[in-house]
């Protein structure tokens, strides 16, 4: 069964996590990824800790086996080539193979591309139907666009952190680095947009992913800036500010997350609870007199929860329709049938070991009823796709691949950047 971007290929020059992501869902969806690293120092995560190999995870490489995990992730699915930029034979090597190629992926910092000679009117110069996306913390352009970003900054800048929390706590940021994760989302979602609307026209275009933009799209959606004239704090913990219950609350033997959006599941909610007695109260059956005093219906329901096991909680309110989970530990995730029954757990390969790893990696989130989509083949080894990737699309003979080499302009695979 053909991949839905089978034959689309993809020269990627991302480093870290936002840009890998994005081309890790489009190396899922068939399309050939490309990595593009400089010889003397590698995709730079895939020799950095924590490391996974022969003896387990550890945040020191114990044996020379051992590979970066995050590498072993976001690797998946795609070839490497060892080709330095930098150099003007590199570089005209690059865009040779760039008239072959269909999309080119950057992540560097807003101007590393036009000094690197990759920017989008030089790839276009040499294909003019090519797509490019780059993704930086705050755009190609406006005031901020040349400042250095990482995860937390962005989670800082666009108003997350002051929002996440409790309401008496310092700003904090959530648990995984989402502005990078969603960022790389909308970048395959804008390359694969891209590569439609040339399929319609033609006609290539550049892509400018913001990794701010992206978070603040999704943040904004809850109307953070009426929350004043509502009189309620900016932090809400657990809570959503437009439903009462929605929380976390203590059982017997753990946590458990419950919600009622609509009257249905509060009526519900309120049958399972034992408190039939409350149906008649005009107020408790608002939703908006429960927004308002929400301390009220939490503490109602926190009584509740805590006479019972979250096991019991799951079973009862699952019955009734009423939205709700345990607070899963990530060990008690990685043991979800749920996951496991959509293909969502897989083991890492270390290609440098040959073996798998005690390491897992999630696997591809989108399911297609007519086609196929996986990551096909693990991480690769630095370079391990040099020679093959460079007498296809560059058309290069032998020979002139082994000069490069000798020139150390390219390598085969380079396991002295360990």
């Amino acid at each position: 069964m053909k991949k839905i971007l089978a034959d689309t290929v993809v020269l990627d020059l991302t480093r870290f996590f936002s840009g890998p992501q994005a081309t890790l869902l489009l190396a899922g969806m068939g399309a050939e990824v490309i990595k593009v690293d400089a010889p003397e120092s590698g995709d730079p995560i895939a020799f950095a800790p924590p490391f996974a190999g022969p003896q387990g995870i550890s945040f020191h490489r114990q044996t020379e086996m051992d590979m970066g995990i995050a590498y072993l992730k976001r690797a998946r699915g795609k070839k490497s080539l060892l080709l330095d930029l930098k150099s003007e034979t590199g570089h005209a090597v690059f865009m040779r193979m760039v008239k072959k190629a269909d999309v080119v992926v950057d992540n560097f910092s807003v101007g590393v591309a036009q000094r690197l000679g990759v920017d989008h009117e030089s790839l276009r110069a040499a294909n003019p139907s090519i797509v490019s996306c780059s993704l930086s913390g705050y755009g190609g352009t406006g005031p901020d666009r040349n400042l250095k970003a990482y995860d937390l900054m962005v989670q800082a800048a666009v108003g997350l952190m002051s929002v996440t929390g409790h309401p008496d706590s310092q700003p904090m940021k959530a648990g995984s680095p989402l502005s990078d994760a969603i960022a790389g989302v909308f970048a395959a979602t804008g390359i694969v947009s891209a590569l439609l609307h040339r399929y319609k026209t033609g006609e290539g275009q550049a892509v400018d992913v913001s990794m701010a933009d992206c978070l603040f799209s999704l943040v904004f959606d809850e109307p953070f800036d009426c929350y004043e004239g509502l009189g309620i704090p900016q932090r809400q913990g657990n809570r959503i500010m437009r439903f009462s219950p929605f929380n976390t609350f203590e059982s017997q033997d753990g946590w458990v997350v419950l919600g009622a959006a609509t009257a249905a599941d509060w009526t519900e909610l309120l049958r399972v609870m034992g408190r039939e007695d409350l149906m008649g109260d005009k107020n408790i059956m608002d939703l908006g007199w429960r927004l308002a005093n929400n301390a009220k219906v939490d503490e109602i329901v926190a009584i509740w929860a805590g006479r019972h096991k979250t096991a019991d909680i799951v079973e009862k309110l699952a019955a009734a329709n009423v939205p709700c989970s345990p607070v899963r530990t990530v060990d008690e995730a990685l043991a979800w049938d749920q996951l496991h029954a959509r293909g969502m757990m897989e083991t890492l390969w270390n290609p440098l070991a040959q073996a798998e790893t005690s390491a897992f990696g999630p696997g591809f989130p989108l399911k297609f009823s007519a086609t196929r989509a996986a990551y096909d083949a693990p991480a690769p080894l630095p370079g391990q796709h040099s020679a093959e990737v460079l007498k296809r699309l560059a058309e290069m003979t032998e020979q002139e691949v082994q000069n490069l080499m000798d020139q150390r302009i390219t390598s085969g695979p380079n396991l002295s950047l360990k």
